[in-house]
């Protein structure tokens, strides 16, 4: 009888702790009800930009993660071959939804 007891509550400790994942996001500043930061995150002696490409990755409440936020990735999108600089953009809303995303200017 004690033993029943004790693995429900177990049981029900695992489904709160499964449930209770959040979505996180790389970001220069956070906020718990909603971020949108966006930021540099490196820079090159390359003078002029005249392409922009983006990519990007998201994730859902902490337990599904997908995308290719790389620069080599933004950088393709937009057929850049010198990279001038490489900002960040960082979305966070509750920490049920979150996007982390890459934006490459080159040339």
């Amino acid at each position: 009888m004690f033993m029943k007891k004790i693995k429900k509550i177990l049981i029900l400790g695992g489904i709160v702790f499964f449930f209770s994942s959040c979505a996180i996001v790389k970001s220069p500043l956070g906020a718990v009800l909603y971020t949108d930061v966006k930021a540099p995150l490196t820079a090159t002696s390359n003078s002029s930009s005249t392409k922009v490409g983006t990519a990007e990755a998201t994730s859902i409440l902490g337990l599904v993660a997908t995308g290719d936020a790389s620069i080599e990735a933004a950088a393709k999108s937009a057929g850049i071959t010198k990279i001038h600089h490489v900002d960040e953009q960082s979305t966070n809303i509750l920490g049920l939804f979150a996007k982390y995303k890459i934006y490459v200017f080159g040339e």
